[in-house]
Protein backbone atom coordinates (compact mmCIF):
# COMPACT_ATOMS: atom_id res chain seq x y z
CA UNK A 1 0.00 0.00 0.00
CA UNK A 2 3.21 2.80 0.92
CA UNK A 3 4.34 2.04 -2.45
CA UNK A 4 1.36 2.31 -4.46
CA UNK A 5 0.83 5.58 -2.58
CA UNK A 6 4.69 7.19 -3.59
CA UNK A 7 3.85 6.25 -6.56
CA UNK A 8 0.25 8.51 -6.78
CA UNK A 9 2.48 10.94 -5.01
CA UNK A 10 5.02 11.12 -8.13
CA UNK A 11 2.64 11.25 -10.18
CA UNK A 12 0.38 14.13 -9.43
CA UNK A 13 4.16 16.18 -9.10
CA UNK A 14 4.93 15.74 -12.90
CA UNK A 15 1.61 16.36 -13.68
CA UNK A 16 1.36 19.64 -11.79
CA UNK A 17 4.98 20.83 -14.04
CA UNK A 18 3.74 19.33 -16.82
CA UNK A 19 0.77 21.63 -16.59
CA UNK A 20 2.72 24.79 -15.15
CA UNK A 21 5.15 24.62 -18.30
CA UNK A 22 2.56 24.38 -21.17
CA UNK A 23 0.69 27.44 -19.46
CA UNK A 24 4.28 29.54 -19.52
CA UNK A 25 4.70 28.39 -23.26
CA UNK A 26 1.17 29.88 -24.12
CA UNK A 27 1.81 33.03 -22.55
CA UNK A 28 5.48 33.71 -24.26
CA UNK A 29 3.80 32.63 -27.51
CA UNK A 30 0.95 34.91 -26.86
CA UNK A 31 3.00 38.09 -26.16
CA UNK A 32 5.07 37.11 -29.19
CA UNK A 33 2.13 37.24 -31.11
CA UNK A 34 1.44 40.40 -30.13
CA UNK A 35 4.75 42.11 -30.76
CA UNK A 36 4.31 40.81 -34.16
CA UNK A 37 1.41 42.54 -34.52
CA UNK A 38 2.23 46.14 -33.63
CA UNK A 39 5.19 46.04 -35.57
CA UNK A 40 3.06 44.99 -38.69
CA UNK A 41 0.40 47.86 -38.27
CA UNK A 42 2.62 50.45 -38.76
CA UNK A 43 4.71 48.82 -41.77
CA UNK A 44 4.58 50.29 -44.68
CA UNK A 45 5.66 49.29 -47.99
CA UNK A 46 6.76 50.66 -51.70
CA UNK A 47 7.65 49.66 -55.01
CA UNK A 48 11.46 50.04 -55.46
CA UNK A 49 12.25 51.04 -59.60
CA UNK A 50 15.55 51.27 -61.24
CA UNK A 51 16.99 51.02 -64.59
CA UNK A 52 18.71 47.50 -66.07
CA UNK A 53 22.05 48.15 -65.90
CA UNK A 54 21.95 50.12 -62.52
CA UNK A 55 24.28 49.48 -59.62
CA UNK A 56 24.37 51.38 -56.40
CA UNK A 57 28.17 49.91 -56.63
CA UNK A 58 30.43 49.61 -59.60
CA UNK A 59 31.51 46.04 -59.40
CA UNK A 60 35.46 46.15 -60.37
CA UNK A 61 36.02 44.27 -64.18
CA UNK A 62 37.64 41.06 -63.80
CA UNK A 63 41.35 41.02 -64.17
CA UNK A 64 43.35 37.99 -65.58
CA UNK A 65 46.15 37.08 -63.15
CA UNK A 66 48.99 35.42 -64.67
CA UNK A 67 51.48 32.92 -62.70
CA UNK A 68 53.48 33.97 -59.80
CA UNK A 69 56.96 34.09 -60.65
CA UNK A 70 60.02 32.34 -58.59
CA UNK A 71 61.37 34.27 -56.21
CA UNK A 72 65.11 34.15 -58.39
CA UNK A 73 62.95 35.41 -61.72
CA UNK A 74 61.97 38.96 -59.33
CA UNK A 75 64.82 40.31 -60.12
CA UNK A 76 65.65 41.35 -63.32
CA UNK A 77 67.37 43.80 -65.35
CA UNK A 78 65.28 44.65 -68.03
CA UNK A 79 63.73 41.63 -69.67
CA UNK A 80 66.62 39.18 -68.07
CA UNK A 81 67.43 37.74 -64.64
CA UNK A 82 70.08 39.97 -62.89
CA UNK A 83 73.50 38.34 -62.93
CA UNK A 84 74.54 36.92 -58.73
CA UNK A 85 77.36 35.81 -57.68
CA UNK A 86 75.44 32.58 -57.95
CA UNK A 87 76.44 32.83 -61.98
CA UNK A 88 80.45 32.90 -60.92
CA UNK A 89 80.93 29.37 -58.92
CA UNK A 90 83.20 27.11 -60.37
CA UNK A 91 82.65 25.17 -63.26
CA UNK A 92 84.88 21.90 -62.70
CA UNK A 93 83.27 18.97 -62.61
CA UNK A 94 83.88 14.92 -61.25
CA UNK A 95 82.89 13.99 -64.72
CA UNK A 96 85.43 15.44 -66.76
CA UNK A 97 88.26 12.76 -67.72
CA UNK A 98 91.72 12.83 -66.86
CA UNK A 99 94.46 15.12 -68.34
CA UNK A 100 97.71 14.67 -68.70
CA UNK A 101 99.52 17.95 -68.57
CA UNK A 102 103.35 19.28 -68.43
CA UNK A 103 103.96 21.32 -65.37
CA UNK A 104 107.52 22.31 -64.22
CA UNK A 105 109.10 19.71 -66.93
CA UNK A 106 106.82 16.41 -65.63
CA UNK A 107 104.33 15.17 -67.01
CA UNK A 108 101.34 14.93 -64.69
CA UNK A 109 97.92 13.41 -64.39
CA UNK A 110 95.44 16.05 -63.64
CA UNK A 111 91.63 15.65 -62.70
CA UNK A 112 89.40 18.12 -62.35
CA UNK A 113 87.55 19.43 -59.64
CA UNK A 114 83.79 18.32 -58.04
CA UNK A 115 82.72 21.41 -58.94
CA UNK A 116 80.73 24.24 -57.14
CA UNK A 117 78.70 21.27 -55.14
CA UNK A 118 82.30 20.69 -53.52
CA UNK A 119 83.61 23.73 -52.63
CA UNK A 120 82.39 27.54 -51.86
CA UNK A 121 82.89 30.74 -53.67
CA UNK A 122 86.13 32.86 -52.13
CA UNK A 123 85.04 33.99 -48.56
CA UNK A 124 85.11 37.53 -46.89
CA UNK A 125 84.28 38.25 -43.20
CA UNK A 126 83.00 34.51 -43.77
CA UNK A 127 80.77 35.27 -46.22
CA UNK A 128 81.18 33.80 -50.10
CA UNK A 129 81.97 37.54 -52.07
CA UNK A 130 82.79 38.21 -55.35
CA UNK A 131 83.89 41.78 -56.39
CA UNK A 132 80.74 43.25 -56.71
CA UNK A 133 82.52 45.82 -59.76
CA UNK A 134 82.41 42.61 -61.99
CA UNK A 135 78.86 41.56 -61.05
CA UNK A 136 77.69 45.67 -61.59
CA UNK A 137 79.16 45.81 -64.95
CA UNK A 138 77.88 43.04 -66.49
CA UNK A 139 74.42 43.57 -65.55
CA UNK A 140 75.14 46.92 -66.87
CA UNK A 141 76.08 45.61 -69.76
CA UNK A 142 72.55 43.74 -69.96
CA UNK A 143 70.80 46.54 -69.48
CA UNK A 144 71.83 48.50 -72.15
CA UNK A 145 72.42 45.79 -74.71
CA UNK A 146 68.96 43.42 -73.82
CA UNK A 147 71.43 40.65 -74.02
CA UNK A 148 72.42 37.92 -71.80
CA UNK A 149 75.88 38.36 -70.69
CA UNK A 150 77.24 34.37 -70.80
CA UNK A 151 79.58 33.87 -68.10
CA UNK A 152 81.86 31.30 -69.05
CA UNK A 153 84.47 31.13 -66.25
CA UNK A 154 84.06 33.52 -63.06
CA UNK A 155 86.06 32.04 -59.87
CA UNK A 156 88.09 28.95 -60.29
CA UNK A 157 89.49 26.61 -57.64
CA UNK A 158 92.73 25.65 -56.84
CA UNK A 159 92.00 22.14 -58.76
CA UNK A 160 89.86 23.28 -61.73
CA UNK A 161 92.41 26.65 -62.27
CA UNK A 162 95.09 23.55 -63.32
CA UNK A 163 92.55 21.50 -64.81
CA UNK A 164 91.45 24.38 -67.51
CA UNK A 165 95.45 25.86 -67.74
CA UNK A 166 98.43 24.42 -66.29
CA UNK A 167 100.46 27.00 -67.54
CA UNK A 168 102.89 28.73 -65.13
CA UNK A 169 101.44 32.09 -65.53
CA UNK A 170 97.89 30.97 -65.15
CA UNK A 171 98.70 29.83 -61.49
CA UNK A 172 98.58 33.40 -60.92
CA UNK A 173 95.27 34.05 -62.22
CA UNK A 174 92.90 36.60 -60.51
CA UNK A 175 90.22 33.80 -61.20
CA UNK A 176 91.25 32.16 -58.28
CA UNK A 177 90.37 34.85 -56.12
CA UNK A 178 87.03 35.62 -57.43
CA UNK A 179 88.63 38.62 -58.76
CA UNK A 180 88.44 38.33 -62.77
CA UNK A 181 85.66 36.90 -65.17
CA UNK A 182 85.15 36.05 -68.42
CA UNK A 183 82.33 36.63 -70.53
CA UNK A 184 80.83 37.17 -74.22
CA UNK A 185 77.33 38.68 -74.71
CA UNK A 186 74.88 36.51 -76.35
CA UNK A 187 73.45 37.93 -80.31
CA UNK A 188 76.77 40.56 -80.07
CA UNK A 189 79.26 37.35 -80.08
CA UNK A 190 81.45 39.35 -82.78
CA UNK A 191 81.14 42.56 -81.17
CA UNK A 192 83.05 42.41 -78.05
CA UNK A 193 84.88 46.11 -79.17
CA UNK A 194 81.48 47.47 -78.96
CA UNK A 195 80.66 45.67 -75.21
CA UNK A 196 84.47 47.37 -74.20
CA UNK A 197 82.89 50.83 -74.90
CA UNK A 198 79.93 50.37 -73.06
CA UNK A 199 82.10 48.95 -70.00
CA UNK A 200 83.67 52.36 -70.55
CA UNK A 201 80.65 54.64 -70.29
CA UNK A 202 79.61 52.75 -67.29
CA UNK A 203 82.31 54.82 -65.34
CA UNK A 204 81.26 57.67 -66.95
CA UNK A 205 77.58 57.34 -66.11
CA UNK A 206 77.97 55.86 -62.29
CA UNK A 207 77.31 58.78 -60.22
CA UNK A 208 80.14 57.20 -57.65
CA UNK A 209 82.87 57.82 -60.18
CA UNK A 210 81.74 61.31 -61.67
CA UNK A 211 84.44 63.43 -61.64
CA UNK A 212 87.02 61.08 -60.79
CA UNK A 213 89.44 60.82 -63.99
CA UNK A 214 91.37 57.65 -62.51
CA UNK A 215 88.08 55.95 -62.87
CA UNK A 216 86.40 57.65 -66.02
CA UNK A 217 89.65 57.70 -67.96
CA UNK A 218 91.04 54.53 -69.90
CA UNK A 219 94.21 54.12 -71.00
CA UNK A 220 96.23 50.99 -73.21
CA UNK A 221 98.41 48.76 -71.50
CA UNK A 222 101.26 48.39 -74.29
CA UNK A 223 103.41 46.46 -72.94
CA UNK A 224 103.84 43.32 -74.69
CA UNK A 225 104.29 40.29 -71.67
CA UNK A 226 100.28 39.69 -72.42
CA UNK A 227 98.53 37.04 -74.35
CA UNK A 228 96.43 39.34 -76.71
CA UNK A 229 96.63 40.78 -79.93
CA UNK A 230 94.80 43.40 -79.05
CA UNK A 231 96.12 45.91 -76.40
CA UNK A 232 94.54 45.96 -73.66
CA UNK A 233 92.37 48.64 -71.65
CA UNK A 234 92.49 49.62 -67.82
CA UNK A 235 91.59 52.36 -65.39
CA UNK A 236 92.21 52.68 -61.80
CA UNK A 237 89.31 49.72 -60.66
CA UNK A 238 89.43 47.30 -63.75
CA UNK A 239 92.06 45.82 -66.40
CA UNK A 240 90.21 44.89 -69.81
CA UNK A 241 91.21 41.99 -72.18
CA UNK A 242 89.81 41.34 -75.48
CA UNK A 243 90.61 37.29 -76.71
CA UNK A 244 90.16 36.98 -80.79
CA UNK A 245 88.82 33.77 -81.75
CA UNK A 246 92.11 31.84 -81.59
CA UNK A 247 93.07 33.52 -78.23
CA UNK A 248 92.76 32.25 -74.89
CA UNK A 249 91.29 29.14 -75.36
CA UNK A 250 91.13 26.58 -72.67
CA UNK A 251 88.29 24.21 -71.09
CA UNK A 252 86.27 27.46 -69.59
CA UNK A 253 86.60 28.95 -73.32
CA UNK A 254 85.87 26.06 -75.77
CA UNK A 255 83.50 28.11 -77.50
CA UNK A 256 84.45 30.06 -81.21
CA UNK A 257 83.58 33.56 -79.89
CA UNK A 258 86.10 36.42 -79.19
CA UNK A 259 85.21 36.69 -75.51
CA UNK A 260 85.95 39.48 -72.78
CA UNK A 261 88.12 39.22 -69.77
CA UNK A 262 88.04 41.61 -66.71
CA UNK A 263 90.47 42.03 -63.74
CA UNK A 264 89.80 44.11 -61.02
CA UNK A 265 92.58 46.00 -59.95
CA UNK A 266 91.63 48.31 -57.21
CA UNK A 267 89.27 47.40 -54.03
CA UNK A 268 86.98 50.00 -53.90
CA UNK A 269 85.57 48.61 -50.32
CA UNK A 270 88.83 48.47 -48.34
CA UNK A 271 90.55 51.06 -51.09
CA UNK A 272 93.69 49.13 -51.75
CA UNK A 273 95.19 47.14 -54.72
CA UNK A 274 93.90 43.84 -55.14
CA UNK A 275 96.60 41.83 -55.18
CA UNK A 276 97.19 37.73 -55.72
CA UNK A 277 98.58 35.93 -52.74
CA UNK A 278 98.51 32.06 -51.96
CA UNK A 279 96.52 31.92 -48.92
CA UNK A 280 93.24 34.00 -50.94
CA UNK A 281 93.62 31.83 -53.73
CA UNK A 282 94.25 28.23 -51.88
CA UNK A 283 93.12 28.80 -47.81
CA UNK A 284 90.24 30.85 -48.70
CA UNK A 285 86.90 29.63 -49.10
CA UNK A 286 85.21 26.16 -47.72
CA UNK A 287 85.41 22.75 -48.92
CA UNK A 288 82.94 20.10 -48.56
Amino acid sequence: MLRHAKTRKYLRTAMALFYSALLLNSCSSTDQSADKNKKTIHAHGEYIYRLHDENLFAPPLPEKKGTEPYPWEKIVVGNLPTLTKEYFRCKGSSLNPIRTVAQQGETVRCMDCGGSEKHSLPLRNGKEYIYPILIDVLNYIQFKTGKRAVITSGHRCPEHNIYVDASLPNQHSKHLIGAEVSFYVQGMEDKPDHIVKIIQNYYKEMPQYKGKQDFEDFKRYEKEDTDVSTLPWFNKELFIKLYAKNEGRDFDNRHPYPYISLQVRYDMELNEKVVFTWDKALKNYFRK
